[in-house]
């Protein structure tokens, strides 16, 4: 009853700011990007919310409980993405639009708008897909299993769908500096208690799951790539981090924000590993669609109730920051990069702001009905990164870094990525296993980076106004 009464606390005063925050909305760019205001700690803050979802607290975990510490392999693919993000904050900013399909067509063309708004709907529906799965656990868990799954995931998807309509981008972002805060303490806390309950580190050391190799725990190197490279290319290309940093107040607060961002997440990575880790020395035998929970395990019956408390509150803002934030991309993508592009140049800020809000509805519908695609929280994960960072990223990067990217190579790569990803995961699907046993990653970035670096090189070099843009 303590957790579920703390919860409810949480999301009580998660509403009231939303109600709040509503209030001050007075056009897009408050509801898009929260009026172009957000300083560098209020952006460290909602971009650490946003990076840190159920992918971490689930199929890291999965990872981690299986694989011991050697699930930071994948965590580590999205710290050199950010790392690399550091040298282009500056740039994204100055180009000061909404979205990346504004990106790609200014470098591209209307194509590469079109294919990368339908990549970004596919991939952050099913990453929304998931964490209304993750936030059906956590009620489930904590009602002692009075709320079934199926209803808890049901009620997880009407807040999330209801909140993000309130204020968009201003109300997710002030809330995440909230967030950030309970993220951090409850998870730092959290640590040392587990350890004192599972009876300390010999204990620990002697009853974690087993491991084949010191480096890549019960994994071989082509799983282990499978899990480094899309996180590698989400943090590249990631859809909520460039509407961040156009949500900045300035060049110099997009740039100063990314330092405070990778800390933080490097930081509560390896927490989140530790207590996952930890947890699988004393919540032994697991099944593989289970070890996910094990987190949710650690908060209800492995701390004392209070810290618990708190450690579940932190999950679920996690859960509910990232939901918003991936809802709200794709709902901005389909309005601005369809429908006001091709569709009505004048839309008006008040229509677009309601018709944002319409299509959060109807993504957020979608998404629920997505859950039981993927029973696997993890499964779920990587193919979300590797539709999206195999289908956009290698074209985006190209954008900042190589100025003899040509249209046709862009649109191509966009394209062959978006296509060889749902082909294979469709194969996946239907045979019961990966064809060949290979990573969907591999085949579809291999389609993207020959169609971006081949058709480029064989195709004349683009005039300097396509490119001029993205290097001054």
């Amino acid at each position: 009853m303590p957790y579920l009464i703390t919860i409810l606390v949480y999301l009580l005063v998660l509403f009231a700011f939303g109600l709040r925050i509503a209030k001050r909305l007075k056009n897009k760019e408050d509801f898009l990007v929260a009026g172009r205001s957000l300083t560098a700690p209020v952006l460290v803050g909602t971009l650490l919310a946003t990076w840190m979802g159920s992918g971490d607290i689930f199929s890291v975990s999965d990872l981690s409980y299986n694989h011991g510490f050697s699930s930071l392999i994948g965590s580590s693919g999205g710290w050199l993405g950010i790392i690399i993000v550091f040298f282009i904050a500056g740039r994204v900013r100055r180009f000061g639009q909404f979205t990346v399909p504004d990106i790609l067509e200014a470098r591209y063309n209307k194509w590469a708008r079109i294919l990368a708004t339908i990549t970004t709907i596919i991939a952050y529906v099913t990453i929304v897909s998931y964490q209304f799965r993750g936030g059906g656990w956590v009620l489930n868990i904590i009602t002692e299993g009075r709320i079934q799954e199926k209803h808890a995931m049901a009620l997880v998807a009407i807040f999330v769908i209801t909140y993000t309509l309130l204020a968009g981008t201003l109300s997710v972002a002030y809330l995440d500096i909230l967030n950030g805060i309970l993220m951090i303490t409850a998870i730092f806390i959290s640590v040392p208690f587990l350890i004192h309950h599972v009876g300390g580190m010999d204990y620990i050391v002697a009853n974690v799951t087993p491991r084949s190799h010191s480096i890549l725990g019960n994994m071989t190197m082509v799983q282990a790539m499978g899990y480094f490279v899309p996180t590698l290319l989400l943090a590249l290309g990631n859809g909520n981090m460039y509407q961040r940093f156009f949500s900045a107040k300035n060049e110099n607060e997009a740039k100063k924000s990314v330092i405070g961002w990778i800390i933080g997440v490097i930081l509560l990575g390896i927490a989140l590993q530790s207590l996952a880790v930890i947890g699988s020395s004393y919540f032994k035998g697991l099944e593989s669609n289970e070890a996910g929970k094990i987190l949710l395990l650690v908060a209800h019956k492995g701390v004392p109730v209070a810290v618990g408390c708190a450690l579940i509150t932190a999950v679920v803002a996690i859960i509910i920051s990232t939901a918003n934030s991936f809802l709200l991309v794709p709902a901005t993508n389909v309005v601005r990069d369809i429908y006001q592009r091709f569709i009505n140049p004048d839309l008006p800020d008040k229509k677009m702001i309601f018709f944002s809000r319409v299509v959060v509805v109807v993504l957020g519908i979608i998404s629920f009905s997505l859950i039981s695609f993927f029973p696997r929280i993890l499964d779920a994960a990587y193919a979300a990164y590797t539709v999206y960072g195999a289908g956009i990223t290698p074209a985006l990067i190209a954008v900042f870094f190589w100025k003899r990217a040509t249209v046709s190579g862009g649109v191509l790569s966009i394209l062959g990525g978006l296509s060889m990803t749902v082909v294979w995961e469709v194969m996946n699907k239907f045979l019961g296993h990966l064809p060949l046993g290979i990573p969907t990653v591999y085949p579809a970035l291999l389609c993207s980076l020959v169609l971006l670096f081949g058709v480029s090189l064989l195709t004349p070099k683009p005039p300097e106004n396509k490119w001029k843009p993205f290097f001054d």
